[in-house]
């Protein structure tokens, strides 16, 4: 059976999530995009991700706290992808706990909540080490960031893999699958951005 009976609440629930998302993307693309504001740096560095306009638009309104810093770019997209990630694990935790489910559609969601908790873990590891990422250390600590940020990718994609499939209501599908995939990629970013700086800061 396709779909299912949402309940009044839950679908005023998932028209107001895409409503936010929808303003936000708005937002971000009507932001100003002199050089006085987006420094050259943000732009090209963020040419070594798989997403470089999202990339771009999510941290050129930090340009004065990155300058021309690989390392505080990349921490500070860990920071802005941990922010994200925490408000997408609240909209999770909203939905799975609404009524009209099916069973499936709860246990995914429940999934989804438990894989996002790992992810908020391993980022917030991983700015914690980015705070000390210095000293004879740097390669072992380099490479624990890289791992836990590519476990937190995986994280992602196990959640959105959870609702995949014609059995899901089409509106919840939609609503989660769109909040992960930014999640997914501003991590993936993040990730890009991390490699980046160590291919800079270790020794060849």
């Amino acid at each position: 059976m396709k779909g299912s009976y949402f309940s009044p609440a839950l679908t005023v629930l998932i028209l107001l999530i895409q409503f936010d998302g929808y303003k936000n993307s708005y937002c971000s693309a009507a932001r100003p995009t002199s050089n006085e504001t987006i420094p050259q740096f943000i732009k090209t560095s963020c040419g070594v991700t798989t997403y470089p306009d999202l990339c771009f638009t999510t941290l050129s309104s930090y340009a004065t706290k990155i300058q021309a810093n690989p390392k505080l770019l990349a921490t500070t997209a860990l920071s802005v992808t941990l922010k994200a990630t925490r408000s997408t694990s609240t909209v999770m935790k909203k939905l799975s706990n609404s009524q009209g489910l099916t069973p499936r559609e709860a246990a995914a969601l429940y999934d989804c909540v438990e894989e996002l908790g790992d992810s908020v873990d391993e980022l917030q590891k991983s700015i914690s080490e980015m705070g000390h990422n210095e000293g004879k250390n740097l390669a072992l600590q380099m490479n624990n960031i890289q791992t836990w940020v590519s476990a937190a990718l995986t994280d992602e994609d196990t959640c959105m893999d959870g609702f995949s499939g014609n059995s899901m209501n089409g509106n919840l599908k939609s609503t989660v699958r769109s909040q992960i995939v930014n999640v997914a990629h501003l991590t993936s970013n993040a990730l890009a951005l991390i490699n980046n700086y160590a291919s800079i800061a270790l020794p060849h």
